[in-house]
């Protein structure tokens, strides 16, 4: 998967708990922003290892705080996976 592929499936999944559209998701804007919690964080987490298959850190939401910072550090994980 391509680091703008990833990019889309992290903004509809946010899009999802948040009730709004993915192109409303602003990918270098702070997912605290939009007023993701723990409990959303640690259920994207999941998410995560689920589709992907990689082990993510329960601080993930906090150590790659927007979209697109997110899906470069999974796209590095996943090109060092494969």
């Amino acid at each position: 998967m391509t680091a703008p592929a990833l990019d889309d499936w992290l903004a509809g999944k946010i899009a999802g708990y948040l009730s709004i559209t993915a192109d409303q998701v602003d990918r270098d804007r702070s997912l605290a922003d939009y007023g993701l919690d723990s409990v959303y964080a640690l259920t994207l987490c999941g998410e995560i290892e689920d589709e992907f298959g990689l082990t993510v850190e329960p601080t993930l939401a906090w150590d790659y705080p927007t979209v697109d910072a997110m899906s470069d550090h999974l796209d590095t994980l996943l090109r060092a996976k494969a």
